[in-house]
């Protein structure tokens, strides 16, 4: 049994692992909710009896197809593609698609069982989803990238619908992709359905704010935490991990709000600028030229970069990994606290692991779960279905003052949950039960489903 289970939630997980072999992500991401719904059972004993844990760690449905395609050497492919359709208890199934080699279903698995927790707390109706396929859109045309986009589409539609499931960006997948995919879908359905994707380009449906919702709604997320304890961004000094759309809206919301970022990452290494991150020239260098980070020193002389370098050996107050999956360990952990973090919140979708999130639980540091930190990008995106719905453009101003408030609600509603539970200050608590009952809630008032 887990030192950190019960018995009736250790013969839960256990099922779990004899029911999903092999998938040792999904099993960490079941596990880490697990540990913290003990008090809930006790509250609530009608959800053992009705077995809604078990319901909600099944999947919906679960969907794997082949993608045949040809490249422009008039070479097959086959690829790999799969969408879970993990819980729709309060709305269609929501959550991005990932074009990546390391795609399997047990990442499709693990992101969709987030994405149910994530979306319950966004207060947004939607329920979760994932999907994805190991195909690897770098170094491939755009010719490649949309004959792969229109036959994974041909089998894809016919599970997708704005009522029924709505798939968005992730890594691989950007308005290209979604541009191919959306097409392919109008092409099949003969129906302009803008509403069934999100991500779309601003000129056809898209919504403003969406590139930046992420990394903004984890900095607002921050500076609630920082609020809670009497304290602010202003003056704070932030390292985040990765320099992609995440990494770099996040670096821009914590400026502004008065932080000085003095460090990020890419897969080659780190980039240290005491001065404070230059975001026009890091914008200049990822988002235009599509260089490596080493690059940035050939204007910022003074900044020093380290080819693999360690991130979180850069001492600061805040803390956000916005990269990868278990990409903060236990040894980072330490390294952050014994250098006077006060606040680690997570960009991507599970980058801090077990051991760390427990180091950082004992040395009462604040630390923020993905599935509260950033969910401003899958609320925004339930923004832009609004946006669709009622065939209107919204400003930029509009769609950031409702993306702030979801993130202001968000962490009210993890941080007075885990004091209602008995852990207060527990981000992770509070973020797991709070979205727990809210889908617990809605399955047992429909029955058996």
């Amino acid at each position: 049994m887990s030192a950190r289970l019960d018995e009736k939630l250790d013969l839960i997980y256990r099922d779990v692992l004899h029911r999903n072999p092999g998938e040792e992500e999904f099993h960490q991401a079941v596990q880490e909710v697990l540990e913290t719904l003990g008090p809930v059972m006790s509250k609530y004993p009608e959800f053992v009896d009705r077995k809604v844990i078990q319901r909600i760690c099944e999947p919906e449905r679960q969907i794997i197809f082949r993608v045949p395609w040809q490249d422009d050497n008039g070479e097959f492919h086959i690829n790999r593609a799969f969408r879970v359709e993990f819980n729709s208890a309060l709305g269609p199934y929501k959550g991005g698609m990932r074009f990546h080699p390391s795609v399997y279903l047990g990442i499709i698995k693990f992101l969709g069982f987030e994405q149910i927790f994530k979306n319950a707390l966004s207060n947004m109706p939607i329920g979760g989803g994932k999907g994805g396929s190991d195909f690897d859109p770098k170094g491939k045309s755009d010719d490649e990238v949309m004959r792969f986009c229109q036959s994974l589409m041909t089998e894809l539609y016919r599970h997708l619908g704005e009522n029924t499931d709505v798939p968005a960006g992730d890594i691989g997948v950007g308005k290209r992709e979604i541009g191919y995919l959306f097409g392919q879908y109008k092409r099949i359905t003969n129906r302009y359905e803008s509403g069934v994707l999100t991500g779309k380009g601003l000129d056809w449906g898209g919504i403003l704010a969406r590139n930046e919702a992420t990394g903004y709604g984890l900095v607002y997320f921050v500076d609630e935490m920082l609020k809670a304890k009497k304290d602010s961004l202003d003056g704070k000094t932030v390292v985040v991990s990765g320099s992609g759309n995440v990494a770099i809206y996040a670096i821009e919301k914590a400026t502004q709000l008065g932080a000085k970022v003095i460090a990020c990452s890419d897969s080659s290494g780190v980039i240290v600028d005491e001065e404070g991150i230059d975001l026009d020239l890091l914008k200049q260098l990822k988002e235009v030229e599509r260089r490596r980070l080493s690059a940035y020193t050939d204007t910022r002389t003074h900044a020093k970069y380290s080819e693999n370098g360690d991130i979180w050996s850069v001492a600061c107050d805040v803390a956000l990994p916005c990269a990868t999956q278990n990409e903060l360990n236990g040894k980072d952990a330490k390294k952050l606290v014994e250098n006077g973090v006060v606040v680690v919140a997570e960009g991507a979708n599970m980058p801090t692991t077990p051991e760390a999130a427990r180091i950082f639980a004992e040395a009462g540091i604040a630390f923020g779960p993905g599935k509260a930190a950033n969910a401003g990008g899958v609320a925004t995106s339930a923004l832009e279905m609004q946006q669709n719905a009622s065939r209107d453009c919204w400003t930029f101003e509009h769609t950031e003052s409702r993306l702030h408030q979801i993130m202001v609600d968000i962490h009210k509603s993890a941080f007075e949950t885990a004091d209602e539970f008995g852990s207060p200050g527990n981000y992770v608590v509070g973020a797991n039960i709070a979205g727990f009952l809210k889908v617990a809630r809605a399955m047992d008032a429909m029955g058996l489903v």
